[in-house]
Protein backbone atom coordinates (compact mmCIF):
# COMPACT_ATOMS: atom_id res chain seq x y z
CA UNK A 1 0.00 0.00 0.00
CA UNK A 2 1.44 3.44 -0.90
CA UNK A 3 2.31 5.78 1.95
CA UNK A 4 -0.49 8.08 3.06
CA UNK A 5 0.67 11.66 2.32
CA UNK A 6 -1.24 13.05 5.31
CA UNK A 7 0.37 10.76 7.86
CA UNK A 8 4.09 10.50 8.27
CA UNK A 9 4.07 8.01 11.13
CA UNK A 10 1.91 5.00 11.90
CA UNK A 11 -0.16 2.81 9.66
CA UNK A 12 -3.92 2.78 9.30
CA UNK A 13 -5.63 0.23 11.51
CA UNK A 14 -7.72 -1.08 8.60
CA UNK A 15 -8.02 -0.28 4.93
CA UNK A 16 -10.84 -1.40 2.65
CA UNK A 17 -11.37 -0.85 -1.05
CA UNK A 18 -14.72 -0.93 -2.80
CA UNK A 19 -16.39 0.18 -6.00
CA UNK A 20 -17.89 3.67 -5.82
CA UNK A 21 -21.51 4.59 -6.40
CA UNK A 22 -22.20 5.46 -10.03
CA UNK A 23 -21.28 8.99 -11.03
CA UNK A 24 -18.62 9.53 -8.35
CA UNK A 25 -15.83 10.06 -10.86
CA UNK A 26 -13.48 7.41 -9.40
CA UNK A 27 -13.09 3.72 -10.14
CA UNK A 28 -12.54 2.62 -6.54
CA UNK A 29 -12.87 3.91 -2.99
CA UNK A 30 -10.30 3.09 -0.37
CA UNK A 31 -11.29 3.69 3.25
CA UNK A 32 -8.36 4.00 5.61
CA UNK A 33 -9.09 3.77 9.33
CA UNK A 34 -6.63 5.24 11.79
CA UNK A 35 -6.51 4.78 15.57
CA UNK A 36 -4.72 8.15 15.79
CA UNK A 37 -7.47 10.01 13.96
CA UNK A 38 -10.07 11.11 16.53
CA UNK A 39 -12.73 13.30 14.88
CA UNK A 40 -11.73 14.39 11.42
CA UNK A 41 -12.73 12.80 8.14
CA UNK A 42 -10.96 13.74 4.94
CA UNK A 43 -10.73 12.54 1.37
CA UNK A 44 -8.59 13.03 -1.70
CA UNK A 45 -8.11 11.59 -5.17
CA UNK A 46 -5.15 9.30 -5.78
CA UNK A 47 -5.07 8.48 -9.46
CA UNK A 48 -8.39 6.83 -10.36
CA UNK A 49 -9.06 5.98 -6.71
CA UNK A 50 -10.64 8.03 -3.92
CA UNK A 51 -9.06 7.67 -0.48
CA UNK A 52 -11.27 8.44 2.54
CA UNK A 53 -9.54 8.78 5.91
CA UNK A 54 -11.70 8.10 8.99
CA UNK A 55 -11.26 7.39 12.71
CA UNK A 56 -10.91 3.69 13.56
CA UNK A 57 -13.78 3.83 16.08
CA UNK A 58 -16.45 4.66 13.44
CA UNK A 59 -19.22 2.14 12.88
CA UNK A 60 -19.85 0.66 9.43
CA UNK A 61 -22.99 2.82 9.09
CA UNK A 62 -21.02 5.98 9.94
CA UNK A 63 -18.33 4.92 7.48
CA UNK A 64 -20.89 4.53 4.67
CA UNK A 65 -22.47 7.89 5.48
CA UNK A 66 -19.11 9.70 5.55
CA UNK A 67 -17.93 8.07 2.33
CA UNK A 68 -21.06 9.38 0.60
CA UNK A 69 -20.62 12.86 2.14
CA UNK A 70 -16.95 13.05 1.14
CA UNK A 71 -17.60 11.80 -2.42
CA UNK A 72 -20.26 14.49 -2.82
CA UNK A 73 -17.90 17.12 -1.39
CA UNK A 74 -15.05 16.16 -3.73
CA UNK A 75 -17.40 16.12 -6.75
CA UNK A 76 -18.74 19.58 -5.85
CA UNK A 77 -15.24 20.98 -5.45
CA UNK A 78 -14.10 19.49 -8.74
CA UNK A 79 -17.14 20.79 -10.63
CA UNK A 80 -16.57 24.30 -9.27
CA UNK A 81 -12.92 24.19 -10.31
CA UNK A 82 -14.06 23.48 -13.85
CA UNK A 83 -16.20 26.64 -13.99
CA UNK A 84 -14.56 28.60 -16.81
CA UNK A 85 -14.63 32.27 -17.68
CA UNK A 86 -17.59 31.82 -20.05
CA UNK A 87 -19.70 30.16 -17.33
CA UNK A 88 -18.58 32.80 -14.84
CA UNK A 89 -19.74 35.58 -17.20
CA UNK A 90 -23.10 33.80 -17.68
CA UNK A 91 -23.48 33.50 -13.93
CA UNK A 92 -22.73 37.21 -13.50
CA UNK A 93 -25.40 38.07 -16.10
CA UNK A 94 -27.98 35.93 -14.27
CA UNK A 95 -27.12 37.51 -10.91
CA UNK A 96 -27.29 41.02 -12.38
CA UNK A 97 -30.71 40.27 -13.83
CA UNK A 98 -32.00 38.70 -10.61
CA UNK A 99 -30.70 41.25 -8.10
CA UNK A 100 -30.03 44.46 -10.06
CA UNK A 101 -32.66 44.28 -12.80
CA UNK A 102 -29.92 43.65 -15.38
CA UNK A 103 -28.43 47.13 -14.88
CA UNK A 104 -24.88 45.88 -14.14
CA UNK A 105 -23.44 44.77 -17.49
CA UNK A 106 -19.77 43.82 -17.33
CA UNK A 107 -17.73 43.77 -20.53
CA UNK A 108 -15.69 40.87 -19.16
CA UNK A 109 -15.73 38.51 -16.18
CA UNK A 110 -12.82 36.15 -15.62
CA UNK A 111 -10.76 34.19 -13.12
CA UNK A 112 -7.27 35.47 -12.33
CA UNK A 113 -4.41 33.93 -10.37
CA UNK A 114 -2.61 37.16 -9.41
CA UNK A 115 -5.04 38.31 -6.69
CA UNK A 116 -3.85 36.88 -3.41
CA UNK A 117 -5.06 39.63 -1.08
CA UNK A 118 -8.44 40.34 -2.73
CA UNK A 119 -11.35 38.07 -3.56
CA UNK A 120 -12.33 40.14 -6.58
CA UNK A 121 -11.81 43.43 -8.33
CA UNK A 122 -13.69 45.64 -10.74
CA UNK A 123 -12.61 48.39 -13.12
CA UNK A 124 -15.86 50.30 -13.77
CA UNK A 125 -14.37 52.40 -16.61
CA UNK A 126 -13.57 49.20 -18.54
CA UNK A 127 -16.48 47.16 -17.22
CA UNK A 128 -14.11 44.36 -16.26
CA UNK A 129 -14.53 42.04 -13.28
CA UNK A 130 -11.84 39.68 -12.05
CA UNK A 131 -12.29 36.98 -9.40
CA UNK A 132 -9.43 35.37 -7.51
CA UNK A 133 -8.78 31.73 -8.35
CA UNK A 134 -8.81 31.12 -4.56
CA UNK A 135 -12.63 31.26 -4.73
CA UNK A 136 -12.74 28.17 -6.91
CA UNK A 137 -14.08 25.27 -4.88
CA UNK A 138 -15.78 27.53 -2.31
CA UNK A 139 -19.58 27.26 -1.88
CA UNK A 140 -21.64 28.75 -4.71
CA UNK A 141 -23.28 31.34 -2.46
CA UNK A 142 -19.81 32.74 -1.63
CA UNK A 143 -18.79 33.02 -5.30
CA UNK A 144 -22.19 34.59 -6.05
CA UNK A 145 -21.68 37.16 -3.29
CA UNK A 146 -18.25 38.17 -4.63
CA UNK A 147 -19.68 38.41 -8.16
CA UNK A 148 -22.54 40.57 -6.89
CA UNK A 149 -20.12 42.74 -4.92
CA UNK A 150 -18.11 43.43 -8.07
CA UNK A 151 -21.26 43.88 -10.19
CA UNK A 152 -22.47 46.46 -7.68
CA UNK A 153 -19.26 48.42 -8.30
CA UNK A 154 -20.36 48.87 -11.92
CA UNK A 155 -23.35 50.79 -10.52
CA UNK A 156 -21.73 52.44 -7.47
CA UNK A 157 -17.91 52.71 -7.52
CA UNK A 158 -17.25 53.16 -3.78
CA UNK A 159 -18.30 51.35 -0.60
CA UNK A 160 -20.79 53.93 0.66
CA UNK A 161 -24.36 53.40 1.89
CA UNK A 162 -25.79 53.18 -1.67
CA UNK A 163 -23.37 50.35 -2.46
CA UNK A 164 -24.31 48.31 0.63
CA UNK A 165 -28.04 48.89 0.00
CA UNK A 166 -27.60 47.22 -3.38
CA UNK A 167 -26.08 44.14 -1.73
CA UNK A 168 -28.92 43.91 0.81
CA UNK A 169 -30.98 42.35 -2.00
CA UNK A 170 -28.82 39.21 -1.82
CA UNK A 171 -30.08 37.14 1.14
CA UNK A 172 -26.75 35.44 1.83
CA UNK A 173 -24.57 38.55 2.00
CA UNK A 174 -23.81 38.29 5.73
CA UNK A 175 -23.28 34.53 5.59
CA UNK A 176 -20.86 34.84 2.64
CA UNK A 177 -18.96 37.67 4.31
CA UNK A 178 -18.66 35.57 7.46
CA UNK A 179 -17.37 32.62 5.43
CA UNK A 180 -14.70 34.75 3.75
CA UNK A 181 -13.69 36.33 7.08
CA UNK A 182 -13.30 32.81 8.47
CA UNK A 183 -11.05 31.81 5.57
CA UNK A 184 -8.88 34.89 6.12
CA UNK A 185 -8.71 34.20 9.87
CA UNK A 186 -7.80 30.54 9.28
CA UNK A 187 -4.98 31.58 6.93
CA UNK A 188 -3.51 33.69 9.75
CA UNK A 189 -3.40 30.77 12.20
CA UNK A 190 -0.15 28.88 12.60
CA UNK A 191 -0.26 25.83 10.37
CA UNK A 192 -0.11 22.53 12.22
CA UNK A 193 1.65 19.48 10.92
CA UNK A 194 -0.55 16.62 9.75
CA UNK A 195 0.12 14.61 12.92
CA UNK A 196 -1.09 17.51 15.11
CA UNK A 197 -4.44 17.60 13.32
CA UNK A 198 -5.66 14.25 14.63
Amino acid sequence: MPADPLHRAGKPQRSTTSQPPSGSGASAIEVRRSARRRRTVSAYREGDRTVVLIPARMSEAEEQRWVTVMLDKLAAQESKRLLGDTELAERAARLSEQYFGGRARPASVRWVSNQNTRWGSCTPAEGSIRLSHRLQGMPEYVVDYVLLHELAHLLVPGHGPRFWRLLEAYPRTERARGYLEGVVAADRLPHLSASDDE
